[in-house]
């Protein structure tokens, strides 16, 4: 594919732009919990990835906003390990 031609998936218009492809983002919404904005991105070398933007309501008080934040950064930890995994070949098994 040509640098000026659009892949499928992207959004094109203002959401391209510097050398980027942009999909349409997939927005899931939680109301008064939080916000998921996931979007597909073509960077001008080719290379693709999911641009996440996470926003969650925390707690009012300063203990349980730290433990959300603490849960929530092993639940990243394990989301992006799971991503990553998914990427790589499957292992042949020995018969």
């Amino acid at each position: 594919m040509r640098r000026d031609q659009h892949p499928d998936w992207c959004a094109r218009g203002h959401r391209c732009g510097l050398g980027e492809h942009r999909a349409q983002p997939i927005t899931l919404d939680a109301p008064g919990l939080g916000r998921v904005v996931l979007t597909r991105v073509r960077t001008e070398d080719g290379r693709e990835s999911a641009e996440v933007r996470l926003t969650v309501a925390l707690a009012t008080t300063e203990p349980a906003a730290r433990r959300q934040l603490m849960a929530l950064t092993n639940d990243l930890d394990t989301v992006l390990s799971r991503a990553v995994y998914a990427s790589q070949p499957p292992t042949r098994r020995a018969a």
